[in-house]
Order: structure tokens, then C-alpha cells, then sequence
């Protein structure tokens, strides 16, 4: 096999694994990838702003609050005011909230990261350039996407 086509298949295999772990969430506990990142750093980060919690997941505050919309009509997140602040609105989990993030699997990302970290700062300098070689040469570099492993529109029905 020549190396490009090694290449090839590489991607062809990351993109698979992701499709199968989007489809292993959502056949388990019929989330998203992103829905469980926003519920996991709701739980994470307590009373947090729609604002705080976009930045925190690397998510824009529209496609935020897309996903908190489905949640909210979903019973998993509910929207409380703030007290101190009559401006802020504040998302929390529900009970059934609770009770799925308690069965869901962790993030795909979540592995990766831990591996990532573990390389030296050269392993992860190489990596992280290859990497955006490849997007480059996929004329794929200014592509606005979150850092999640999640096939398709992460806001999608």
C-alpha cells in the first residue's frame, strides 16, 4: 500500500470511529456528542452563565443555546433566573438530567485528550502539525468547527 493511500485510510478509519461513538450515544442514551459536553460542564462548572458555559465548551453562544433549547425540551436542562442578577439566566440540570448523564458514556474526545497529554510537547507539536497539514491539504483549514469529535451539524434535530 502506498503512503498516501496509508493516509487515507487513517482518516478514513477516524472518521469511522467517530460516526460509530455518535451512534453508540445516541443509540444508549439518545444524546449528541455536544449535548452531553454542554450537560457535563453544566454539572462541571454549577451556576454558570449561557456566556460562561459557550466559552468553557468552545461552542458559540447561539449553537449554545440551540442545544440548551433541545435539552430544555428534552426535561434534561431547565432554565432558572438569577437571583442576584434578574438578567442572567442560569441552566441547570434536571433530575432526568442527572439520571442520563449517570448512564452516558464519556466523550470520544475525553480518551484522546488523556493519550494527547501524556506525549512529550514534541510528539504533540508533530501531531498537532500533521494534522493541520492534512486539514490544509483538504482545503478544510477554515472551516469553523468546535474541538469535539461529532459527525455533522452539532445542533442538528
Amino acid at each position: 500500500m502506498e503512503k498516501h493511500e496509508e493516509v487515507l485510510l487513517s482518516i478514513r478509519q477516524i472518521i469511522r470511529a467517530i460516526d460509530l461513538h455518535s451512534k453508540k450515544l445516541s443509540k444508549e442514551v439518545g444524546l449528541t456528542g455536544p449535548q452531553l459536553i454542554l450537560m457535563r460542564a453544566i454539572e462541571e462548572l454549577g451556576e454558570v452563565t449561557i456566556r460562561a458555559l459557550s466559552k468553557h465548551t468552545n461552542m458559540s453562544q447561539a449553537t449554545a443555546t440551540t442545544i440548551l433549547d433541545r435539552l430544555e425540551r428534552n426535561g434534561y436542562v431547565q432554565r432558572i433566573r438569577s437571583v442576584e442578577d434578574k438578567r442572567k439566566v442560569h441552566p441547570h440540570l434536571t433530575a432526568a438530567g442527572y439520571a442520563v448523564l449517570d448512564k452516558a458514556p464519556q466523550p470520544l474526545q475525553d480518551n484522546f485528550i488523556d493519550q494527547f497529554r501524556e506525549l512529550k510537547d514534541w510528539e504533540q507539536s508533530l501531531l498537532l502539525s500533521s494534522v493541520q497539514r492534512l486539514s490544509a491539504m483538504m482545503n478544510a483549514e477554515n472551516i469553523a468547527a468546535a474541538p469535539m469529535l461529532e459527525i455533522g451539524s452539532i445542533t442538528e434535530e
